[in-house]
């Protein structure tokens, strides 16, 4: 996939694979590696104060990664490999998923290996290793980049009516903020744990002058606009990612339980309504677009105007600016008539 401006890095939780050891199995006192080395019914342990780090990656093609310069653990610029996806059961018979990276060098030898939980760990318990997938590692990878929305959210539809999302359609007329009236391209839906990076986060309602609560993926972006700069940003026009107003009252996480998730993709990277709040749809990049169904993928082909150029690009705040626990009410401040 060509794109006429780079993807901004998307960073994600991980920790050092050396940090999960064997201790009992085939394994025994080996350190979690590659696939191929990996066997099931291995019991691993994480190692106790273990702690999680953020690696930023940047996706310059297709199934492509290397580690952004703004990463806290890993080398910048060297080429990542997504290994494989793992599934591990504890004795109370719960699963916990993660996905394996491996930095590689120059010479194409590993240089480290790391784990992205996508459920979260504990050094108290026993991980038995039940599944090692080779094949549909990337797009587990790809649904934890994907914005989403849960069942139950109300879109604004063209008409104004406010529908629940997933009662929509694909071909559905939704309005936008920048280009009217769009039809809804493809609906994606997953029912997945609602932990670790997949656990939503519930903006309640009035937050943001929304009437009612908005649940969505935490790495979905708001559209702010600011009538006053209230956060210092220097413009009046924000995307603000959801995990940044995180403060545990009015925009908590909500962890544990399923839940269901719900992408809406149209032709174009749009701005839409949802519980009256401007928020992103589906952004297609080389990260995300192997969540897409294959026909769907190849005929999109390798160029998407409105999703290759970043129309949005820009305006996303940085994560500094909104450290502070009265964020989500500066925003709501700056943001009103």
């Amino acid at each position: 996939m060509t794109f006429s401006r780079p993807a901004p890095p998307q960073s994600v939780p991980v920790y050092r694979a050396a940090h999960f050891k064997a201790t009992d199995g085939a394994n025994m006192g080996d350190t979690l590696s590659f696939a191929s080395e990996l066997l099931l019914d291995d019991v691993y342990e994480l190692k106790y104060l273990s702690d999680l780090h953020r690696l930023s990656i940047l996706t310059p093609a297709p199934g492509k990664f290397k580690i952004a310069p703004d990463t806290e653990i890993g080398t910048a610029g060297a080429t990542l490999h997504l290994d494989c996806a793992l599934t591990f059961m504890t004795p109370d018979g719960q699963t916990s998923d993660a996905i394996l990276l491996v930095e590689v060098d120059t010479d194409g030898n590993a240089e480290d290996i790391f784990v992205v939980p996508l459920s979260g760990y504990t050094s108290s318990l026993e991980y038995r290793l039940v599944g090692i997938d080779t094949t549909s590692a990337h797009q587990k990878f790809a649904q934890v980049a994907c914005v989403s929305f849960t069942r139950g959210t109300h879109i604004t539809m063209a008409s104004g009516e406010q529908r629940v999302i997933e009662d929509l359609q694909i071909g559905d007329r939704i309005l936008t903020r920048d280009d009217g009236v769009q039809a809804i391209r493809w609906i994606g839906h997953s029912t997945v744990r609602a932990v670790g990076d997949f656990a939503p986060i519930c903006i309640s309602a009035g937050t943001l002058n929304n009437d009612h609560d908005l649940i969505v993926s935490p790495d979905h972006r708001l559209f702010i606009y600011q009538r006053e700069d209230r956060l210092g940003a220097g413009r009046s026009e924000l995307l603000v990612k959801v995990r940044h107003l995180v403060n545990g009252d009015t925009v908590r996480i909500q962890d544990g339980g399923f839940v269901d998730y719900f992408q809406l993709l149209f032709d174009g990277h749009q701005i839409i309504y949802a519980e009256g709040i401007a928020a992103e749809s589906m952004l297609i990049d080389s990260r995300t677009k192997a969540v897409l169904p294959q026909e769907l993928s190849d005929a999109m082909g390798d160029i998407i105007p409105g999703h290759s150029d970043l129309p949005h690009a820009g305006l996303d705040v940085s994560e500094p600016l909104l450290d502070r626990p009265d964020a989500a009410e500066l925003l709501r401040k700056a943001s009103m008539r």
